[in-house]
């Protein structure tokens, strides 16, 4: 069964950083990302790393400010996000996929992440 499990979310202010986890286990990915949601708003991609070679994309709107990151002895994936905005506040996902192309397949629960201004 696979599992993807969040952790790391919370209240922080304008400016203050934090680091989610999302730890995989029940097969292998070839893919991770984080995706993030908004009251109101669509889920939007957020970033994701290739298992294997460790590559990564993120969208503009926070790119230079989180950084994506993988641990593979823990099948585990990193979000560091630093200077943070109260647009960031969302509910951020976890999810991964088994090929490189094709949708994300599995998801996480979820976890909060509240800026205050």
């Amino acid at each position: 069964q696979v599992q993807l499990v969040e952790s790391g979310g919370g209240l922080v202010q304008t400016g203050g950083s934090l680091r989610l986890s999302c730890a995989a286990s029940g097969r292998t990915f070839s893919s991770m990302a984080w995706f993030r949601q908004a009251p109101g708003e669509d889920r939007e991609f957020v970033a994701h790393i290739t298992w294997s070679w460790g590559s990564t994309d993120y969208a503009d709107s926070v790119k230079g400010r989180f950084t994506i990151s993988r641990y593979n002895a823990k099948n585990t994936v990193y979000l560091q996000m630093n200077s943070l905005k109260p647009e960031d506040t969302a509910v951020y996902y976890c999810a991964a996929k088994p090929t490189l192309i094709g949708p994300y397949k599995y998801w996480g629960q979820g976890t909060q992440v509240t800026v205050s201004s």
